[in-house]
């Protein structure tokens, strides 16, 4: 397939630019085989019934993003792309020259702040040596790293209120530089409510990376190549996935991030794998899924990777018709924006 099928026209106007005051105030475009349906949030619980499996990524959003200088005065904006050990981490580096090996930047204060000595340069990305640990560096001196297309008009982008609204109720384990958006829409009570109807809550955990930001450069999509994310999955996950497809269930992955983690561990058995490793699976029109019967998941940009994903799981013609109905309708878009419930996988 081809770039250009998976574009759209979006008004900047329903970009999202802030979270909605409630979670669960979201709106929810429920896309089923024949039509769609206009819900809020709220009514999510409604559409699952007893013996379902929802499958969540616990991951939590680390302060990735830090401002500073080089040892030559000019400025350097960093994104953590991940932590590698407990003192050093691949970052992409803003700055208007390409820095060299044995180089340093400092960010911070002169209280909190540090010197990073840069190591080398990993294709985009280059790896730096923190003098502290990673975290404890970023909890003093980092930023909540907010995608691009959110666009305020102060100096630095990531607020108190993102600190909190940019990451799940049930955010867990740090390592992520962006969150798993189709999580941001529950909230605790939201959460019991599901679990009364006799669903089962299962988290895994995929570190999202920068690079699902990254644009795909290429036209034919078999020449592209997807970055690489860590992901873990516990014994008790694997096996209440595995139980719950055994006994007539539907495992509903929220985000397309637990897709990519599920459909990345299934065994030559079938069978939902439990261990950690790394995928950098690329999912298209024309993937067979082994796992996930259902999806829950945010408006995601054109040409996007996530868009893909959604079109191989949904039907591309069905799904951007359901995008074509959210513009028209207004639904907001992206990280703060609507989701959408695909209840039915494609056929075939």
């Amino acid at each position: 397939m081809h770039l250009s099928e998976f574009s759209y026209r979006l008004p900047a106007s329903l970009i999202a630019q802030t979270p909605r005051a409630v979670r669960d105030a979201s709106r929810l475009l429920r896309v089923t085989q024949a039509d769609c349906e206009h819900l809020r949030f709220a009514e999510f619980p409604d559409l699952l019934r007893a013996g379902d499996l929802l499958v969540v990524n616990d991951t939590r959003v680390i302060k990735a993003r830090l401002r500073g200088k080089k040892d030559s005065g000019g400025k350097a904006e960093l994104l953590i792309e991940r932590i590698q050990g407990e003192f050093e981490a691949l970052c992409q580096v803003r700055v208007s020259k390409p820095l060299k090996p044995g180089r340093f930047v400092t960010v911070g204060d002169l209280v909190n702040g540090a010197r990073l000595e840069v190591l080398e340069r990993v294709g985009e990305f280059y790896r730096l040596r923190f003098p502290c640990p990673v975290l404890a560096l970023l909890e003093r001196c980092g930023e909540t790293p907010l995608p691009s297309y959110i666009n305020r008009d102060i100096e630095q982008p990531g607020s108190q209120e993102d600190a909190e609204r940019y990451q799940t109720v049930y955010a867990q384990n740090p390592g992520a530089v962006a969150a798993p958006t189709a999580g941001l829409h529950f909230t605790d009570r939201l959460l019991e409510r599901i679990e009364a109807r006799g669903v089962l809550v299962e988290p895994v955990t995929l570190h999202v990376g920068a690079g699902t930001f990254q644009p795909v450069r290429v036209d034919d999509l078999s020449e592209h190549r997807m970055h690489s994310e860590r992901y873990e999955i516990s014994i008790d996950a694997a096996r209440a996935i595995n139980r719950c497809r055994r006994t007539g269930g539907r495992v509903i992955a929220v985000g397309t991030t637990v897709v990519r983690t599920l459909e990345s561990t299934v065994g030559v058995d079938g069978e939902v794998v439990a261990g950690g490793g790394e995928t950098n699976l690329f999912i298209t029109p024309g993937y067979a899924f082994r796992v996930v019967d259902a999806l829950l998941t945010n408006f995601h940009l054109p040409e996007s990777t996530l868009l893909m994903l959604v079109c191989a799981f949904g039907g591309h013609d069905r799904v951007m018709a359901a995008y074509a109905t959210a513009i028209e309708r207004g639904y907001r878009f992206f990280s703060y924006g609507d989701a959408c419930f695909f209840e039915h996988r494609r056929s075939g």
